[in-house]
């Protein structure tokens, strides 16, 4: 009775279905004559294709009702009310045609039959073929749709459509029995098996027809394409499926419609091919661990079809075996996808992988096979190609190359993989070819091979990056690669050739002459000099009084600063001239003759030109005529060590008081020739003393007209204090009319004064770069990168030296051994300036014009860009290798970035390394093509998130990019996803996430490389899980040094966390929730194992169910334990004892105290004997509650700066202060009640020491 009844209903559901068919498509044939018919009133196309997408709706899913689709009745119904209502006022106003009522009925009554049988059929027996041919048709129509009207150009729902029309027209195919059933039996399940699930994804998708990804609120958009990316892993196998079908069995097929559909297969198949597997790399990195057994081998075999899919169809590939070459990719993808579901199946069942592992070995075996037949068989040839060096400095990019190189083979990279073995051959015959022309390349008869060695590296570059990238990659791995790889070798055995033919004694000097030296320095004697009245007479007390043994007084400081004018100055001053016996000035530069300087000097003592005999040299000569005399003589310019001992060697040391003044860029030129005094670092002008050379130049003795006053001070103030900059300028103005609109006319245009190519400031600094080692030049390029007139913390450049790899790590030395050393040869060299304040962070900085210079050399060199709307588009396709945008919503239009839109074919874009985008926020309509996958290459992402806040699509993108170094983000995300673990070449993480604590367990362990980790609000463990993360006990993170900010509190998961960074430095936590029950008192992470941790700030948050303010919690005192390395020490919202504040004084080596907002019980701070900071140089107070202050004479015997702020209940600073003689500065801030107590204390200390070395600062 049950199966008849069944029947009946089945049989009655077919019947109502034919019909709905039937009057579908009536009614469309009715429409479309309705259309043509020339009389007829005009009807909307719109409202046409929208009713063929709601009957498409209705009959698709009426075949599909018997798949638990959520309120099926309720949306079907409403959609079939949709249709009556769209047709209804066209068959009413369409009066000829008489049938036009029973075409609405008929159409009507079979919706609601239909709806009704198949709501309450649970029938899901395979169906007949025109069924199912006519569900795929409409599966396509549907898909269709929403690829080209709700959301053109994402690649996903492309996939989906043409994913669906290839099934389709291949089900067509079967149906009109050009594909024999028999061929096709294992497959026509797995298309009612597609068509469910499709049709399941677009029913959950079905809003608003009409709306477009870009209007969605954005996490429904990325969770609408997290769904369609796991659609397409579920579905596409099922395309490959049909592919192998048509290579086996249709390939020799004469059929036309047969060979129409094997064309669209080859047209559309790559890209779906191409998507299957970005998604199912992402989803593979998001079940199956990096370290996991076979899991390489898996995810470089998809690197490698990934990189053919990337340039498939392209017109290098012979056409006649592209069908071919797409069945192997086919095939291997088929492959690749059962090995990582059985790897996945095996882990989760805790199952033994060694059989899949050994398949996965068989793929590697299969790249070799394949890329010989690509040779071969597959692709056809390129034509030869050279390309030219584009650059100018080719030190400079070999070293960056031998760097690049360097990182590319340390980050284990997949797409490296492929290619490991040929980069580390080809390492090694650069790194010959470099070691030998860096040093001969200013020398003629090696200037062509150093110019094809230049070119050939950077084709090697270019070739290397563009497969990593996917950029014409598979012409480049199959054929350019090899090319280069032998071009280089040819040259290596030229170079070696001619390294053997050189003698052995030949010394190679390596030098770094400027291309366009500056000419001798000429000091006129009625060149106006003004400012350093300061400097000059402390080193006129120098010379002319002092020790009586000979000494050095050394000035310097940057380029153009004015060392040689005020050397000069003193050099001609009277006094000068009349104290010594004997004067010489010896200008030195960089390339000098030691006999003709030493030669020069000697005719000056002697007051007439003479010549060395042969029996006596020059240095003799000279020793014997200063022997026995007092006098002055002046080195200026001095470059290296080497050249003030060769000079200075024949200067006797004797007891008339001689002196020698030596001016130089470098530092360590002048720290080497120091005998007793020390170096003057020569300052800028002033804003008066520049004003000062200006009027006196434009005026003479004359003073300014009051019209020109205002403008001469801002051109004044804008030299920016240099003294070469301040006189041209001067130059400039003296030459033109005393106006006013002239003179506005040189403030508006003080750029291109100072930055004219020709202008001597230009080729002073690029005196002093051209002399830097070749290892510097990016580091100090860099600095164009940053902003002008702003100071930059030096550890912060030295991290982000090292995340750009600007960095060479060498064999003696580690890394931050190798930035310290790099930062210390800028600041020596005068290019770079350095701010070491008592108390704050060590912050450098470039003079403006510096910076003109660094951006004008980045920019030449490739090497830094900031884009911005005022910057001019260049014409050229190289991309430089940093990136900064400051984005200007209103100025920026969506044309400019082109560089994230993956769609684009082939742009250099590709080929960048580092990005840092900031300004306004992306808007919406943008934020659709701003993708980041294709930015393969990048080591360095910074994006501000006023810009953007990550979503999870986005996110994960990123999580590809797995030769990031650096990585700056702002989301509200709630945890590390799972594809983080890809991000293993990742040193440093910055998340700005205000709004969310990001949970950091357990994904953080698979950053192995992590050495700075900086989250707004972060947690180890989420509190509101119900099981804890298990920590291996091996588990750590042995490269962190920096941790900012965890939030703590007290459970037996948080005691140990931080034993799993055992080599911390720096570290920044909250504190909350921290009492702890059974001690009654708070909780305090133990630390003293941290035996490299230099800095710690900890911000407690006290919980007010536990003490409720009592003073009995705040009486407690804290069972604190630092490490004895503790240099820096921040407390906020502690509430402390003078017990906590003893164990605080007896850290050995703590050399700052901060302590904000902080309760001292009681009010009192006494001071024993036993309580003494022994190097503390820096203590700050913020809003503590301290009335009374008791210190000790020893209690802070190394104390520089005392700093105060809002301690309104202190009466006084104890006088006690004035006794110790290492203080240099107290600061009050909003503390007028302590200006006395302070001013008392420096006049106690003037009078005990003398001098005024104490300062006062009030603010």
């Amino acid at each position: 009775m049950e199966k008849r009844k069944y029947n009946e209903e089945a049989n009655n559901s077919l019947v109502s279905f034919s019909a709905l068919r039937k009057d579908v498509a009536n009614v469309l044939d009715f429409m479309a004559r309705l259309k043509n018919e020339e009389d007829q009133k005009a009807v909307d196309v719109d409202l046409i294709e929208s009713l063929k997408l709601k009957l498409t709706f209705i009959c698709m899913y009426v075949q599909l009702s018997y798949s638990n689709l959520e309120q099926f009745e309720y949306i079907m119904t409403r959609k079939r009310q949709e249709v009556e209502n769209l047709l209804q006022p066209i068959l009413d106003d369409d009066g000829k045609d008489v049938g036009c009522k029973y075409v609405l009925t008929s159409l009507t009554g079979n919706m609601d039959d239909c709806i009704s049988f198949y709501h309450h059929s649970k029938s899901d027996a395979t169906m007949m073929d025109e069924q199912l041919d006519f569900l795929l048709l409409n599966l396509y129509h549907l898909s269709k749709h929403r690829a080209e009207k709700m959301f053109p150009g994402v690649t996903q729902y492309e996939v989906l459509q043409n994913v669906c029309g290839n099934i389709r027209d291949f089900h067509g195919l079967i149906v009109n029995g050009c594909i024999k059933h028999e061929m096709v039996e294992n497959v026509l399940s797995l298309f009612q098996l597609m068509a469910e699930r499709v049709g399941h994804f677009l029913w959950d998708d079905q809003n608003d027809e009409n709306a477009q990804l870009s209007k969605l609120d954005e996490n429904d958009r990325d969770s609408r394409l997290f769904k369609l990316a796991h659609l397409l892993l579920k579905i596409v196998p099922t395309e490959l499926e049909v592919m192998h079908i048509c290579y086996t069995n249709l390939k020799a097929s004469t059929s036309a419609e047969v060979g129409h559909f094997i064309k669209k297969l080859l047209e559309t198949s790559p890209d779906i091919l191409k998507e299957y597997l970005i998604h199912l790399q992402e989803h593979m990195i998001t079940v199956i661990t990096p370290s996991t057994s076979g899991a390489q081998n898996i995810h470089v075999m998809m690197e490698f079809l990934l990189i053919i899919l990337s340039d498939m169809p392209k017109d290098f590939i012979h056409h006649d075996k592209l069908f071919d070459l797409l069945a192997r990719v086919g095939a291997l993808t088929m492959e690749v996808s059962t090995l990582v579901r059985d790897l996945e199946e095996k882990l989760r069942n805790k199952e033994g992988n060694d059989q899949t592992n050994r398949a996965t070995l068989d793929l590697l075996e299969n790249i070799e096979l394949l890329k010989k037949d690509l040779k071969h068989v597959y692709l056809k040839a390129p034509d030869s190609s050279q390309c030219c060096f584009p650059m100018s400095d080719g030190p400079l990019f070999m070293h960056l190359l031998h760097i690049h190189l360097n990182d590319l083979l340390d980050s284990n990279a997949y797409s490296i993989a492929l290619i490991r073995e040929e980069i580390q051959l080809v390492k090694q015959d650069l790194e010959f070819i470099r070691s030998f022309l860096v040093n001969v390349e200013q020398e003629i008869m090696y200037k062509d091979l150093w110019a094809r060695g230049l070119d050939v590296a950077y084709e090697l570059k270019d070739v290397i990056d563009s497969i990593v990238a996917r950029d014409n990659g598979l012409l480049h791995l199959i054929f350019s690669l090899p090319i280069t790889i032998n071009k280089i070798k040819l040259i290596k055995e030229e170079v070696s050739d001619l390294h053997d033919k050189i003698p052995k004694n030949r010394g190679l000097v390596v030098e770094n002459s400027s291309k366009n030296p500056v000419e001798s320095k000429s000091l006129t004697t009625d060149k106006i000099i003004v400012g350093f009245e300061e400097e000059k007479n402390l080193i006129l007390r120098k010379l002319t009084s002092g020790p009586a043994d000979l000494d050095v007084i050394s000035i310097t400081g940057m380029p153009g600063s004015g060392k040689t004018t005020l050397a000069y100055k003193v050099y001609n001053d009277k006094s000068v001239s009349s104290h010594f016996d004997l004067h010489a000035w010896c200008t030195v530069d960089q390339e000098y003759d030691e006999k003709n300087l030493l030669n020069k000097i000697l005719n000056q003592v002697n007051g007439s030109d003479s010549k060395s005999s042969e029996n006596i040299t020059v240095a003799d000569k000279l020793r014997k005529q200063l022997y026995g005399k007092r006098y002055l003589i002046v080195l200026d310019d001095v470059w290296d060590t080497t050249t003030w001992d060769e000079l200075t060697r024949p200067f006797p040391n004797g007891t008339k008081g001689s002196r020698i003044i030596l001016t130089t860029r470098e530092k360590k030129v002048a720290l080497h020739g120091k005998v007793y005094t020390a170096p003057l670092d020569l300052r800028l002008l002033r804003s008066e003393e520049s004003w000062e050379l200006l009027e006196k130049r434009a005026f003479g003795n004359e003073s300014c007209p009051d019209e020109l006053l205002d403008v001469g001070k801002e051109i004044a103030e804008n030299c920016k204090g240099l003294p070469l900059v301040a006189d041209l300028i001067a130059g400039v103005i003296a030459g033109r009319e005393k106006k006013r609109a002239v003179w506005l006319e040189v403030q508006n245009n003080l750029s291109s004064f100072i930055l004219n190519s020709e202008v001597e400031v230009m080729k002073v600094i690029e005196l002093s770069y051209d002399h830097l080692p070749h290892h510097l030049k990016p580091c100090f390029l860099y600095l164009a990168n940053c902003r002008k007139d702003t100071a930059m913390i030096t550890s912060v450049l030295k991290a982000l030296w090292s995340a750009e790899g600007l960095v060479e790590q060498t064999e003696m030395k580690s890394v931050e051994e190798v930035k310290d050393v790099y930062l210390d040869s800028l600041i020596s060299s005068s290019l770079v300036i350095l701010f070491n304040e008592i108390g704050d962070w060590p912050t450098c900085q470039i003079h403006d014009l510096v910076h003109d210079f660094c951006l004008i050399k980045a920019r030449e060199e490739k090497l830094v860009e900031r884009i911005s709307s005022s910057t001019p588009s260049s014409s050229s396709d190289l991309m430089p290798r940093i990136v900064t945008i400051d984005y200007n919503s209103k100025l920026l239009g969506l044309s400019n970035f082109v560089l994230f839109d993956s769609n684009k074919k082939r742009h250099s874009g590709k080929h960048l390394y580092s990005l840092t985008i900031n300004g306004d926020k992306l808007a919406d309509s943008v934020s659709e093509t701003f993708h980041l996958s294709h930015l393969r290459l990048l080591r360095y992402l910074d994006l501000n998130r006023r810009f953007i806040m990550v979503k999870d699509s986005l996110l994960n993108e990123i999580c590809m990019l797995n030769h990031l170094r650096y990585l700056r983000i702002g989301t509200e995300v709630k945890s590390l996803p799972l594809s983080f673990s890809n991000l293993w070449n990742l040193e440093i993480l910055m998340v700005d996430n205000e709004e969310s604590t990001l949970i950091l367990l357990p994904r953080i362990w698979d950053l192995v490389k992590l050495r700075v980790l900086v989250m707004e609000t972060c947690s180890f463990f989420d509190m509101d899980a119900d099981e804890s993360i298990l920590i291996t006990e091996d588990t750590k993170l042995e490269n962190l040094i920096l941790l900012y900010k965890p939030v703590l509190s007290y459970s037996k998961d948080t005691d140990h966390i931080f034993e799993r960074f055992p080599n911390l430095q720096y570290l920044t936590f909250e504190l909350k929730e921290s009492w702890d029950y059974s001690t009654e008192q708070y909780w305090f992470p133990k630390l003293d194992f941290l035996t490299e941790l230099e800095e710690l700030t900890v911000l407690f948050e006290s919980s007010n169910t536990n003490d409720s303010g009592s003073s009995a919690a705040i009486n407690r005192p804290w069972d604190f334990h630092f490490p004895s390395s503790l240099k820096k020490l921040s407390l906020v919202d502690f509430p402390l004892t003078s017990n906590s504040l003893s164990t605080i004084a007896s850290l050995p080596n703590l050399e700052k105290l901060l302590l904000y907002r902080t309760i001292i019980h009681g009010e009192e701070w006494n001071m024993g004997e036993e309580d003494t900071f022994e190097n503390l140089k820096c203590l700050k107070l913020r809003q503590v509650t301290l009335s009374n202050w008791e210190v000790g004479e020893e209690s802070f015997p190394k104390l520089k700066k005392l700093e105060l702020e809002r301690c309104h209940k202190l009466v006084e600073i104890p006088p006690s202060f004035g006794d110790i003689w290492s203080l240099k500065i107290i600061k009050l801030v909003e503390s007028p009640q302590l200006e006395d107590s302070a001013m008392k204390i420096k006049e106690y200390a003037e009078d005990m020491r003398g001098g005024d070395e104490l300062q006062v600062i009030v603010i």
